[in-house]
């Protein structure tokens, strides 16, 4: 179908803060200095829609190694939906990364129409709200990140991702008013996490760990590290019951999920140590 005076390109990064504003008024909560840390990860990643130069449609297509995709970021303006715009745009994603396995943590209302397009379902990932506060956790195992090489910590990382994420790793991992901890366990690293500021209150991810208890530990400490009573949210594999079990020790309330989709098999990500996600826009 062509749709005049309709054009999709490639966003600049002072660009990609309109995907940004765009998520935070879809209720998504995206945390404050993302957008450095998703265009790092592909400079080329980030698509708009725009209909007589009016940007009215956003999408991510994410590259990662030579395998994987990541989409996120699918967003027409209200008054533009179900007029095709947010399929011209969506096929656009799908064919930058054509060849690759695709990912996505899609809303669940908009699962059958992802299934049409090629993905199957793997898992859900659930959003959990709690407060932030509390006394950080009596381990002195418990370390800042940076006081490791950043490879010790890439390749902890490695086996929970599909894909190469040297870069964004980086630009993540060192993102202003954030704390990164890692856990360690007869000298070698058993865990991390980190906590962002967000739109609202502060977001934990990732959080990877070898153990419930470690990942709890981790968990004490960064509620503990950032202003009490804010919002804190966690969002976790639901296959991972250590990590729901963790959620509502904590007293954390279920506010929204995910469908964690893939257009090829489903990765062997160590689902049992992954407590908190990266993010829902980037995998």
């Amino acid at each position: 179908m062509v749709l005049p005076n309709y054009k999709i390109r490639t966003m600049s990064r002072d660009e990609a803060i309109i995907a940004i504003d765009w998520a935070a008024s879809e209720g998504w909560n995206p945390g404050l200095y993302d957008v450095d840390c998703f265009y790092a990860a592909d400079p080329e990643g980030f698509l708009v829609g725009e209909l007589n130069n009016e940007p009215i449609a956003t999408i991510s297509a994410v590259k990662y190694g030579e395998t994987f995709g990541f989409i996120g970021f699918y967003i027409v303006k209200p008054e533009y939906r179900g007029q095709g715009y947010g399929i011209q745009i969506w096929n656009a994603a799908l064919e930058r990364l054509s060849g690759r396995n695709i990912g996505l943590d899609g809303v669940v209302a908009q699962q059958s129409n992802y299934k049409k397009a090629g993905f199957e379902l793997a898992y859900r990932n659930i959003r959990y709200e709690g407060l932030s506060g509390g006394e950080p956790a009596k381990n002195p195992e418990i370390i800042k990140l940076s006081e490791l090489p950043f490879d010790v910590v890439e390749t902890y990382d490695r086996p929970f991702f599909p894909g190469n994420r040297t870069q964004f790793l980086k630009s993540w991992l060192n993102q202003p008013e954030s704390i990164a901890l890692g856990i360690m366990q007869k000298g070698r690293l058993a865990g991390y996490g980190m906590i962002r500021p967000c739109r609202s209150g502060y977001k934990i991810g990732p959080l990877f760990a070898d153990s419930p208890e470690l990942a709890e530990s981790l968990f004490i400490s960064l509620k503990a590290g950032v202003m009490p009573g804010k919002p804190i949210y966690l969002d976790v594999p639901e296959m991972n019951q250590d990590a729901v079990a963790l959620a509502e020790k904590h007293q954390m309330k279920l506010v929204f999920e995910t469908a964690r989709m893939y257009t090829g098999t489903c990765p062997d990500l160590p689902l049992n140590r992954l407590f908190g996600v990266t993010s829902f826009e980037l995998g």
